[in-house]
């Protein structure tokens, strides 16, 4: 009863100044509403990298041609060779017991033509696999089958993107593209894919609008390996018999100790550093770390943030104290004790608190929304740096850590009784004579 009577007093006294308590209160809202937000859009960027990095598959081991630097290649004269071969394929996918499947890909910059239609694009040398590991959907038709990359057939396999530019008003199945001098029959057609984002410098960004799929043992057998490419006036040329191996291993934990195996035998053929090797499982435990790193460093800058609203509450209820001295010696002169003061303060403070904290909360729930809305009119007023940014960062929405709000509201309590006990004391310890005679 003693307790509810202090509150009810400690809560009027607040409403006599509502604009004092109302900007106290300010303080520990921006703090809690920080800390929610801060944790939830981390979690959000940190969400995001991980499904990027979980779409390459845990259990995939990528391999990939790297041109070498300049300085590496002078000796040689004429298309410059280097990267993954034939050879490698071979040797990783039948000596590595681990390796369940091993997928070959090579990547050509090609024009495709059609009538007087034409579209710059990526012909893609493959297998069967390539549509589920890269998690294409055919839309009609049919992808490459392994009869095709046996036969070493004059088929072709458009994205969704190339056949709308090639065949705007009729169906593309059965119908021929060239490329270059060759022509390519269509037998199927994929479905829209959204572009993947790059993982920071390990793998590059992919995207999927431009791609021409044709077996691959078509390519090696009517384009080969040499391409030459006029640039400036002059001509360039490469040797790259496989741009891309990605090696499924049967079991996730053996995904490591089989990437280092990997690793190891391409040391022991290659004179230079020309393939890059990428784990995904390595980067997704990074991200896993990174994660944790980046939660912390966001908690402590919100803790920072409630800290400076406990500051404020401190020196409003000091200002408080002073104001209401007289009263104090009042309440002391009727026989008020020292710890009557104390927890009439005190009670004023979590008051105070518990109502910052709750607003707080409620600011911090609607993160997602407004999230979504400022990048709205971002998008509007500045099309051109929203473009510019990093996937993860343009398509970033919030997920709430539901830990961060009890944590956030139970900070902010702990924060208001931490700052308010030393005015409620400094309160309680007025000598009552003294107080009386304030003026």
């Amino acid at each position: 009863m003693l307790w509810l009577r202090t509150w009810i007093l400690g809560i009027k006294s607040l409403l006599l100044h509502p604009l004092r308590s109302l900007l106290t209160v300010l303080g520990i809202f921006i703090g809690v509403a920080s800390v929610v937000w801060l944790l939830a859009i981390g979690e959000g960027i940190s969400q995001k990298a991980q499904e990027q990095i979980e779409g390459l598959g845990a259990d995939n081991i990528i391999v990939r041609s790297v041109k070498p630097p300049s300085e590496s290649t002078v000796s040689f004269r004429g298309p410059v060779p280097y990267g993954l071969t034939r050879e490698d394929y071979e040797r990783l996918s039948q000596t590595i017991p681990t390796i369940e499947r091993a997928l070959p890909i090579r990547e050509i910059r090609r024009q495709f033509r059609h009538q007087d239609r034409l579209v710059d694009g990526r012909l893609v040398g493959c297998t069967p696999e390539y549509a589920e590991v890269t998690k294409l959907i055919v839309d009609r038709g049919h992808f490459i089958a392994g009869a095709d990359v046996q036969d070493k057939s004059n088929i072709c396999v458009l994205a969704h993107e190339v056949a709308k530019r090639l065949f705007p008003y009729e169906d593309p199945i059965g119908r021929a593209i060239h490329v270059e001098d060759a022509y390519y029959v269509v037998v199927g057609v994929m479905k829209s894919r959204t572009p993947t984002a790059g993982i920071g410098g390990s793998l590059a960004a992919q995207d999927f609008a431009s791609d021409v799929y044709i077996p691959i043992s078509t390519l090696w057998n009517r384009i080969g390996d040499t391409v030459v490419t006029r640039r400036s006036g002059s001509f360039e040329g490469e040797h790259v018999e496989v741009t891309q191996v990605t090696l499924r291993v049967a079991d996730v934990d053996q995904v490591l100790a089989t990437a280092e195996v990997v690793r190891r035998t391409l040391q022991l053929n290659h004179r230079m550093e020309d393939y890059a090797i990428v784990v995904p499982l390595e980067l997704l435990e990074q991200a896993r770390s990174t994660r944790l790193m980046f939660i912390v460093f966001m908690g402590l800058i919100a803790a920072i943030s409630l800290v400076v609203g406990g500051i404020g509450i401190m020196n409003i209820m000091l200002a408080t104290v002073t104001e209401r001295t007289r009263e104090i010696g009042i309440r002391r002169a009727l026989g008020a004790k020292r710890r009557d003061i104390t927890r009439q303060f005190l009670a004023e403070t979590i008051a105070l608190s518990i109502v910052g904290g709750g607003t707080g909360i409620l600011g911090g729930l609607v993160c997602g929304p407004v999230t979504r809305g400022l990048r709205s009119l971002i998008e509007d007023a500045f099309p051109d740096v929203v473009r510019n940014l990093p996937e993860v960062v343009r398509d970033v929405s919030p997920v709430i850590v539901t830990w961060s709000i009890p944590l956030a509201f139970g900070i902010s309590v702990g924060v208001g009784v931490i700052f308010g006990l030393y005015p409620a004391i400094r309160a309680a310890a007025m000598d009552p004579i003294e107080a009386l005679r304030h003026e």
